[in-house]
Order: structure tokens, then sequence, then C-alpha cells
């Protein structure tokens, strides 16, 4: 999620709401499995909600993957939403 997001910021998120079209254009935490049978964890912003299915993208369009790869997401694979981040101020 870079320029957004950066190496060393913290985030927080909380769980799922109970109404996931409150999602939308929100920044997400979402768990996908990967073709080695683990899981790993991504942040993306939701873009579109139809029902169960949410097309969600990185901010860094040239370099993310996200929906324009895989197609859109189910409600299932998502975990939270963002509500702080913390980012260091720069080094004196």
């Amino acid at each position: 999620m870079a320029p957004t997001y950066n190496e060393g910021d913290w985030l927080l998120f909380i769980g799922l709401p109970a109404n996931v079209k409150s999602l939308l254009g929100k920044v997400i935490l979402i768990q996908r499995a990967s073709g080695a049978g683990s899981d790993f964890l991504q942040i993306k912003r939701a873009i579109r909600i139809d029902g169960a299915n949410i097309w969600v993208e990185g901010d860094n369009k040239e370099s993310s993957t996200d929906s324009r790869s895989w197609g859109a997401i189910s409600s299932d694979e998502i975990i939270g939403k963002l509500l702080f981040r913390y980012r260091k101020g720069p080094r004196r």
C-alpha cells in the first residue's frame, strides 16, 4: 500500500463490522491463501462491494497485486478494517 503506508508504520485493525458495505473506501486487512497451502496477509482498499464480493486494490497501481489480478474477494477473506496508523517521525 505504499506510498500511503510504508515499512515501519504500525497499523491497528479492528474486526469486521456487521455491515460489510461500511467498508467501501476503507483500508482492510485480508487473508489470502497461497498456492503452497499457507495463508498470507495483505492490506488493500475496498473499492467496490457487490453483496459478499469485494473488489480491492492497492494504492500503488503500477505494482499492486490485487483484484485486478485475482478478481473480487469474498467477505470471508476480510479480517478487519484499519482503525489507526502510527508513523514514526524523522530521526534527528
